[in-house]
C-alpha cells in the first residue's frame, strides 16, 4: 500500500513527525558521517533527510515514486526532486555514491526488484542505507503514522533480502522507541525513551537503520555443459570367417 506524497509531507509537519525526523535523521547522519564530493540518492519519500547532505555532497537527488506522488525540493531552491519508476531508475550503471531509502522498501509491490535496480545504479564501493519500519515494534502496529503502512520487517527477513539482491549488510541500528503518540507528555519524554531504549537495545524500536554494501563480484548460479547424445547403434550380424 502507498501512501500519498501529500500525506507524507503533512506528517512531518506535525509534532510527532518531528520527532521522527529528529531521531531517524541522527542516525542517518551517524552512518552517513562524510558525502563530500559523492552523489547522495534519496528513493521514496526522504526529503525530510536528505537536507543533511545537501550543503556537503556534491549532488543531491530526492526520487520519488510514481504511485507515491511528487513535491518540489528544496522549496526555495531549483528543484532536485523527479518523479520515477522506481525499477526503472533515470541514471547511468554505477553513477551514484550513496543511497537512502525511506518509506520505499516497505511500500514496494517487488521489493527485490527495487534493490536490484538500486545495485545497478550504485557504483563500486557505493553505499545502501534502508530505513524499514520494525516488525516487533509498535510504529508498524499503528497506521496514524507512515511507519504504519506497507510490510514491515524483522532483521532476519531484511538480511535475507539484501542478501539474496546481491547486497551485503554492514552495519545496523534502530530508533523510534518513543510510541507513536502524539500528546504532549510522550513527546516531551521523547529523549528519554531514545537514550533508555538503545542503552537496554530494547526489541520494540519504530524502524531499523541497516547499512550495505554492494557486492561487485557476486556469485551466478553454475552451468551444466550439455552432454552429447551418442546415437544407439543397433546389433547386427556379423559374417563368420571364411574357413578354407
Amino acid at each position: 500500500m502507498t501512501i500519498d506524497v501529500v500525506d507524507l509531507r503533512n506528517f512531518y509537519t506535525q509534532r510527532l513527525g518531528l520527532v521522527a525526523r529528529r531521531f531517524v535523521g541522527r542516525e542517518v547522519r551517524a552512518r552517513f558521517s562524510d558525502t563530500r564530493g559523492m552523489t547522495v540518492l534519496g528513493l521514496g519519500y526522504t526529503t525530510p533527510y536528505l537536507g543533511l547532505f545537501r550543503e556537503e555532497a556534491e549532488r543531491c537527488l530526492a526520487f520519488m515514486p510514481a504511485a507515491q506522488g511528487v513535491v518540489k525540493w528544496p522549496s526555495t531552491r531549483q528543484s532536485l526532486s523527479a518523479l520515477v519508476d522506481e525499477f526503472e531508475l533515470p541514471l547511468q550503471d554505477a553513477s551514484v555514491d550513496r543511497v537512502i531509502l525511506v518509506h520505499a522498501l516497505e511500500m514496494a509491490h517487488e521489493p527485490g526488484a527495487l534493490l536490484r535496480e538500486i545495485w545497478r545504479v550504485l557504483a563500486a564501493g557505493g553505499r545502501l542505507l534502508a530505513v524499514v519500519p520494525n516488525r516487533r515494534g509498535l510504529w508498524a502496529r499503528m497506521d496514524t503514522t507512515p511507519f504504519g503502512h506497507g510490510r514491515p520487517y524483522s532483521r532476519a527477513q531484511i538480511t535475507n533480502l539484501l542478501r539474496d539482491t546481491w547486497f551485503t549488510p554492514i552495519g545496523w541500528s534502530e530508533a523510534l522507541y518513543v510510541p507513536p503518540i502524539g500528546r504532549g507528555w510522550f513527546l516531551r519524554s521523547a529523549a528519554a525513551w531514545e537514550r533508555a531504549g538503545a542503552t537496554i537495545s530494547a526489541p520494540f524500536a519504530g524502524v531499523h537503520l541497516v547499512e550495505a554494501t554492494k557486492q561487485v563480484y557476486r556469485a551466478l548460479p553454475a552451468r551444466r555443459e550439455a552432454r552429447r547424445l551418442v546415437p544407439t547403434l543397433e546389433p547386427a550380424l556379423a559374417s563368420s570367417p571364411r574357413t578354407r
